[in-house]
């Protein structure tokens, strides 16, 4: 009897309820677990600064763009937003309206700027943009398609395809050397914001390797395993700086049609063994 009285005393104790009401006194374990699931108790105490302290980082890669649909090299080329990736970008605006959202950084090329300007609207807030957060460069390979790059530089390609992390082509970037800027610039970021919901617009490459990091994937892999479709969403929980949680991936269902809210299975996004035609 003396314990059931415990555990009660202490739960009105923690989210001040007094512990003399009959309420509090008649209180069931059962009417303790629909209080909590029904949101009728605020957080007090304890519990409140446990909840407060987890973060939410709305990691978004920005909508297609006038070269998308090409399939060429432009990870430093400052590529616009076509109509298209305006209205993905519109309609995520539109998905995270009704979130509490603080802050809404981005990498300073245009594509991830105006995505970003697009979701901080109807949150009247100003755009901080961070250099880390910009697209992995590919040197020479630029605005080149891969069959172009396959033909004309084909031991680079050839090494690129086997390790992206470690590899670089001349006068890019490896994966290591963006995840080396684009971490440090995420997690100060949550550091800075803790308790908050920040949206974050990055892009393809630089998500894959952020997530490959946080989450402990084999970074050489990153191309091979994870995919990003314009004006992604995805959800990671920060329980603190150095501890992550994935709550949401590579979501489009704010511009997916109804019959198609299912992905159709990638093609032509991932590395070439994905692609190569069985024979």
């Amino acid at each position: 009897m003396r314990a059931k009285s415990q555990w009660r005393q202490g739960f009105c104790s923690v989210f001040h309820l007094p512990t003399s009401s009959l309420g509090c006194l008649f209180l069931s374990r059962a009417g303790a677990a629909r209080l909590l699931a029904e949101n009728r108790i605020p957080l007090c105490g304890d519990l409140a600064t446990v909840a407060a302290m987890s973060t939410r980082i709305f990691l978004i890669r920005h909508g297609a763009t006038v070269l998308t649909a090409e399939d060429r090299f432009a990870g430093a080329t400052d590529v616009e937003l076509s109509d298209e990736g305006r209205g993905q970008a519109s309609r995520l605006a539109q998905r995270l309206s009704t979130e509490k959202v603080t802050a809404v950084y981005a990498s300073p090329l245009s594509r991830t700027v105006e995505t970003a300007g697009i979701i901080a609207r109807p949150h009247g807030l100003e755009i901080v943009k961070r250099d880390g957060l910009r697209e992995i460069s590919h040197g020479r390979w630029e605005q080149m398609t891969r069959q172009e790059v396959d033909k004309k530089y084909p031991e680079e390609a050839a090494a690129w395809e086997e390790d992206p992390y470690t590899f670089a082509p001349e006068g890019g970037e490896s994966g290591l050397a963006v995840t080396a800027r684009a971490l440090p610039v995420l997690i100060e970021i949550v550091r800075a914001h803790r308790g908050g919901a920040i949206a974050v617009v990055s892009h393809k490459a630089t998500i894959r390797l952020l997530l490959s990091s946080l989450l402990g994937f084999d970074p050489r892999r990153y191309r091979d395993n994870l995919d990003q479709s314009p004006a992604a969403l995805n959800i990671v929980d920060f329980k603190d700086p150095a501890h992550a949680r994935l709550t949401l991936f590579n979501s489009t269902s704010h511009y997916s049609t109804a019959d198609h809210a299912v992905p159709s299975v990638p093609t032509a996004r991932l590395s070439k063994w994905w692609d190569r035609e069985e024979k």
